[in-house]
């Protein structure tokens, strides 16, 4: 049942190229949101200066409108709870540690990390959990200034409480944690500068986020969370604890985690090869989630109207390079002829094509391209298969060469010709005859009697529809093309 009182949040940091796994969860965020007929809260979390970049931000920004997941709050779109930067509440953090700490919440611990490692040292060594010990937790004022005479900073420890803690996580269902495995976290470093344990769940209280929809990668770090709630709860910030749903791994090579650093990790990738927006957002609605036992191709409403996160499955996905190139190919021809000539337009200009802008031909393009759109897998494929047109002279492809122009091609070439000057060029049906005919003669069937025919022409092994790209070529190119490759072979 849709509720419109659904509040989810995608916060990424601006570092780095955006990569598939965050998509994924931008995704489901955005997803969740428009089938409640929710909202959409878009934040950037951009405290750490030393990794944080402009470029970086604007490149979240561009990628999220290119993928059509749109914000209803958020940069560039504003709302109630603004700025939506983090790095421009500064002033909201520190009042709301201060409060924690007034109220007995949180701490300063005084803990060098030296000694920290000695103490977690000897914890493994006693085969005991090795997470903060509390040693700073009940300090007297006394210890305090003791440790402040001696130079010593600190940073603010959130104290957990001395209880298992529980919560139903919409992916995997209700989940544990014991006080020994949840140690007291620090919150805010020693030159006062907040940490994102603090201040991601200080800014979905004060944003009213609802539901928090996140990598699993995240899960240890949810009993925190629920802790540090509680504690906003009663001190009037937050107004309840959000629904937590933990988006099962998306898996690369060898079953590893998909790593930002993997090549086939980056949303770049696959805007520059040529994936549709609508193909990609497809595929990865499939990692962790259905649309039905029997069909993995929809479409973007299709998907908002069927989408529960309910309905995502806690396994590990596995990222399928070839069954994303087959979801975007099928996307392609879906749409209209008219949508996809002008989908290509980039692959048809530099620094993409190897023709000469003057050398395109509008009226051959708009000719092949119903023949480009049954064959290729992603935008990008364009190219090479349309160049023939535009070029002076096909590539020079020495292996497709060499693998099409067997022995006795250029007796079957000058047959070939002979019956394609004679032919009908009103139609392709007549050419392909003409090539038949010339392979029979030479005892070849139609499709070893086209190969050097096809790399003669195009200058390749594999391309479009034979003898409807020699039709859009024209009897004069062709025939001259073929000329140029006997005079090569006979050289």
């Amino acid at each position: 049942m849709a509720n419109a009182n659904v509040r989810v949040r995608f916060c990424p940091s601006p570092t780095g190229n955006p990569h598939v796994g965050l998509v994924r969860t931008a995704l489901f965020n955005w997803a969740f949101a428009r089938h409640n007929g929710g909202t959409m809260v878009f934040r950037i979390e951009d405290t750490d200066a030393a990794r944080d970049s402009e470029e970086s931000y604007n490149q979240l920004l561009d990628s999220m409108r290119w993928l059509g997941l749109d914000w209803d709050e958020g940069p560039e779109t504003g709302g109630p709870h603004a700025p939506y930067r983090q790095s421009q509440r500064m002033d909201l953090y520190k009042d709301v540690a201060e409060k924690l700490l007034a109220g007995g919440y949180a701490y300063h611990c005084y803990c060098t990390a030296l000694e920290l490692e000695a103490r977690r040292d000897a914890a493994r060594a006693a085969g005991k959990p090795s997470g903060y010990d509390g040693k700073c937790r009940d300090l007297t004022a006394e210890q305090k200034a003791a440790y402040e005479a001696e130079g010593r900073t600190s940073i603010v420890r959130f104290r957990m409480p001395d209880e298992p803690i529980t919560f139903t996580d919409l992916v995997r269902g209700e989940l544990t944690f014991t006080p020994e495995n949840v140690p007291d976290y620090g919150i805010v470093r020693a030159n006062g500068a907040p940490l994102y344990t603090l201040v991601n769940p200080v800014d979905d209280a004060l944003m009213e986020i609802t539901h928090v929809l996140r990598g699993e990668d995240l899960l240890s770090s949810t009993p925190r969370q629920v802790a540090l709630y509680k504690a906003l709860i009663e001190l009037g910030i937050a107004k309840e604890i959000p629904v937590f749903g933990h988006l099962p791994y998306v898996m690369g090579e060898g079953n590893k985690k998909l790593s930002k650093r993997d090549p086939q990790a980056s949303l770049n990738l696959y805007r520059e090869r040529g994936f549709l927006s609508e193909g990609l957002i497809n595929y990865l609605s499939l990692l962790g989630w259905s649309y039905s036992a029997d069909q993995d191709i929809f479409s973007v409403a299709e998907l908002v109207e069927k989408f529960d996160i309910a309905d995502v499955n806690a396994n590990p996905a596995r990222f399928d390079l070839k069954k994303a190139e087959a979801i975007n190919a099928d996307h392609i021809r879906r749409l209209d002829v008219k949508a996809f000539t002008e989908a290509c337009r980039p692959w048809l200009q530099a620094p993409h094509a190897n023709w000469a802008p003057e050398q395109f031909d509008e009226a051959a393009w708009e000719a092949i391209a119903p023949y480009a759109q049954t064959r290729v897998t992603v935008l990008s494929d364009i190219t090479a298969n349309v160049d023939f047109l535009f070029r002076d002279a096909p590539v020079e492809d020495e292996a497709s060469w060499t693998k099409a122009m067997k022995e006795g091609s250029d007796a079957l070439l000058r047959t070939a010709r002979e019956k394609l000057e004679s032919a009908d060029w009103s139609g392709a049906e007549s050419l392909k005859n003409a090539v038949l005919a010339a392979g029979e003669e030479h005892g070849l069937k139609l499709g070893k009697a086209q190969a050097p025919v096809r790399v003669a022409v195009t200058g390749r092994t594999v391309g479009l529809p034979l003898f409807e790209s020699l039709e859009i070529l024209g009897k004069e190119k062709t025939l001259s093309r073929i000329d140029a490759a006997l005079a090569k072979l006979t050289a």
